[in-house]
């Protein structure tokens, strides 16, 4: 099968024959319809991540954001059938431990981060394998097409895990949105959608457009004047939640510096070469204020159905969010081009075959 992988940091991905993936006895192997182009690919294909012991090894097939059809499974798979159609989480759970069965697989010390790690290649690639299938994988809903599914991918469901999970967003809320990308407009999405009144932050008018037209009711530049003070005057006080869909140390800040008494900061974008996981921050304004900090990463599977309902009783659509479909042979020029966060919304690799 074709897949694209990671042979140098910084360099065009190969896109070559690798073996086709066989079930273990616990496996499911899905043929992958779409799979979305993130930032944390880009983080992956730029080595980051040493300075945490997390860089992506040379040999990895990319690729974290897949939806498709089982094709095989293993003979200890009772839940999920051949010629289902689902979504695959990157956080992939064990399924048995303390964590999985209390709803935190993505937090799981024996799962595995698909596309990261060298026991989970990852779905760029024609076909992908799924460990523990019947806890990890889920249903794609008839609300849904793969390709909606892939924009949906890590970046909106760490988007819902981080407003319904970890911060709990209330109705009427004032949720700053920190950088408009893929994650940040899913968040500024998610956010209408659970009812909280969204300020969209960036530097880039277009991303601030389309931010407005996704349902921020306030939208920020970042380019001339702090955002902290345009958000303070907005919400006369500060934001009750605020989120750093980034990575970098000034949106972080940004983020922190925005809030009112009591708010809460989700960290959602990871950090660059710059900061290497290491921030600094107002931490005696924080206890001042009882300011919450609070990390997000990816969803646990068995939240992914709470999202689903979400969507299908709302007017939210994660296809809007899909700006350019990809080739396989695409995916090097696109990653190249988040250097300069030269991206819109979502890219999705749609086409697998030569």
């Amino acid at each position: 099968m074709r897949a694209a992988v990671l042979q140098e940091y910084g360099e065009p991905l190969a896109v070559e024959e690798v073996p086709e993936p066989e079930p273990g006895r616990d496996e499911a192997v899905v043929a992958v319809e779409a799979c979305g182009l993130c930032r944390s690919d880009w983080h992956a294909w730029q080595g980051h991540g040493e300075w945490a012991n997390d860089q992506v090894p040379v040999g990895q097939v990319l690729g974290h954001e897949p939806a498709g059809e089982v094709v095989e499974t293993g003979a200890d798979v009772d839940i999920i059938d051949v010629g289902d159609e689902v979504v695959v989480p990157f956080s992939l759970g064990c399924g048995s431990c303390e964590h999985c069965q209390e709803g935190r697989g993505n937090v799981c010390h024996r799962g595995s981060a698909l596309g990261f790690e060298p026991d989970a290649p990852g779905a760029f690639a024609q076909q992908v394998v799924v460990p523990a299938p019947d806890y990890n994988l889920a249903l794609l809903p008839d609300t849904l097409s793969p390709r909606g599914a892939a924009a949906l991918g890590c970046r909106y469901a760490t988007a819902y895990h981080a407003l319904a999970n970890r911060v709990a967003v209330s109705d009427g809320d004032w949720l700053a949105v920190h950088g408009c990308g893929g994650v940040g407009l899913s968040t500024v999405q998610l956010g209408n959608a659970l009812g909280a009144r969204v300020i969209a932050v960036d530097i880039d008018d277009d991303a601030l457009g389309r931010a407005a037209n996704l349902g921020a009711v306030e939208t920020v530049s970042a380019a001339t004047q702090s955002p902290a003070s345009q958000i303070e005057s907005l919400t006369g006080g500060g934001a009750d939640v605020s989120v750093d869909a980034v990575g970098i140390s000034e949106t972080c800040r940004n983020s922190v510096a925005c809030l009112r008494e009591r708010g809460i900061h989700a960290q959602v974008g990871l950090t660059t070469a710059a900061e290497k996981g290491q921030i600094a921050l107002p931490t005696d304004q924080m206890t001042r204020w009882e300011i919450s900090f609070v990390g997000c990463r990816g969803i646990p599977p068995t939240r992914l159905s709470a999202l689903f309902e979400l969507i299908a009783t709302t007017d939210i659509e994660p296809g809007k969010l899909v700006t350019r479909d990809l080739a396989l042979e695409e995916v090097s020029d696109r990653l190249a081009v988040m250097d300069e966060y030269d991206t819109a919304g979502v890219e999705v690799v749609t086409e697998f075959a030569d």
